[in-house]
């Protein structure tokens, strides 16, 4: 058993007074959000230097007092003081080479916001400050441990969601002794060292269809017009099944793989550098592969295994893994090809495969590697960071 974080995510569904205030939450989040991120950047340009948390906190406390701004009264204090913590988190992510500099938010982008504490569920419902009566919570599974935080959302198709990030612990899979590398493609979505391949269903593909007719219809609607909604509402309803469906076969593979191994062993892929051929971009970011990494990344942290990345560079697929040899003219489209060296037939992505896991192994071994080895975090070419607790986005519980 192990101490962990998992988020537990739950569709609510508040009345009609709720709603109002709940997206009076979202948008005087997004106003602290940009005020403050506005006045860091003015002082920057002014003095080269800005506000810290604390300052900003400060005057968060007189802006609540002033007459243009006496709205944010409304809204639980504790809520606009985390927005500043996570704009601090935004600039020290920055300086820290993790992140982009902090944007704008808009009110296209996701609404959400956090309460940090005093949260209680209980009765089908769940109670936070400025929300006493409790909103209605669709529990479909039940959860043990410590509530530590809980997020609200509300998606494109205007449902509402609260993800309740709980303290618990966590039956470890048991050890298997086993190995693997994998090779992340188009054709095959993975492929493992001993052969086996995952089908990359391409579900955009698959739903491009329906997709492009809805979104046609949409644009011949008038716009902010009760059709042109109902409309929207059906093309966000087609983004959402997608998406779902994606994250669902990444969640199954992922959880396969870190059930029949002890060790992962991949490539440290660039996929927003790849993403910059027009030709695969579609393809490759239909694959998701950054956020299987990331599923593998946590479940491997909760049980106690071990993942490393190579290098981005490291020639898996034209390199022979019986000799050694360099096949230094292998194009694209070459599936299959044969060692000049020992004379070896080669599937290219099992191979690629193969060759991943014998370097994976000889960086673990070296110390030279960049792994994850339960809560320890090691570092080569680039940052990999690894939290104990899932993101809330994709944790399952």
């Amino acid at each position: 058993m192990k101490e962990v974080l998992k988020s537990y995510k739950y569709r609510i569904e508040p009345n009609a007074e709720q709603k109002i205030l709940l997206n009076k939450h979202f948008g005087s989040v997004r106003y602290v959000y940009n005020y403050f991120l506005n006045e860091r950047k003015n002082q920057y340009r002014e003095t080269k230097k800005s506000d810290n948390y604390v300052a900003q906190a400060n005057k968060l406390t007189k802006l609540k007092k002033e007459e243009n701004t006496i709205w944010l009264k409304e809204i639980n204090s504790q809520t606009l003081q985390q927005t500043l913590k996570n704009l601090e988190a935004a600039y020290l992510n920055f300086f820290r080479g993790n992140a982009e500099f902090p944007s704008f938010k808009s009110k296209r982008s996701k609404n959400s916001f956090r309460v940090p504490q005093y949260i209680t569920v209980e009765e089908g419902k769940i109670r936070v400050p400025k929300f006493n009566d409790g909103i209605k919570l669709v529990k479909h599974r039940e959860f043990k441990g410590e509530i530590r935080q809980c997020t609200f959302s509300k998606d494109c198709r205007n449902q509402y969601f609260v993800s309740i990030l709980v303290a618990t612990t966590h039956e470890q899979l048991p050890q298997t002794g086993k190995s693997v590398g994998v090779d992340l493609g188009i054709k095959d979505f993975a492929i493992t060292s001993d052969g086996t391949k995952y089908k990359n269903h391409r579900y955009t593909k698959r739903y491009e269809r329906e997709l492009k007719v809805a979104q046609q219809h949409l644009s011949r609607k008038q716009k902010a017009s009760h059709q042109s909604e109902r409309q929207r509402l059906k093309v966000a309803r087609i983004h959402e099944k997608i998406s779902n469906s994606r994250k669902d076969t990444l969640h199954k593979i992922s959880t396969k793989l870190v059930r029949s191994y002890d060790l992962i062993c991949l490539e440290d892929l660039n996929v927003k550098g790849m993403v910059k051929n027009h030709k695969l971009a579609k393809h490759i970011s239909d694959c998701g592969w950054s956020m299987f990494v990331s599923m593998l990344e946590y479940k491997i942290n909760w049980n106690d295994k071990q993942i490393v990345r190579i290098n981005r560079f490291f020639p898996s697929s034209k390199t022979c893994n019986k000799c050694g040899w360099i096949k230094t003219d292998l194009k694209l489209d070459d599936r299959e090809w044969v060692c000049e060296s020992c004379g070896c037939e080669h599937d290219r992505d099992v191979n690629a495969a193969k060759n991943i896991l014998t370097e994976g192994i000889s960086l673990l071994s070296s110390g030279t590697g960049e792994y994850t080895d339960g809560d320890d975090v090691s570092r080569s070419n680039t940052l990999l960071s690894v939290k104990s607790e899932a993101p809330e986005s994709l944790a399952q519980g």
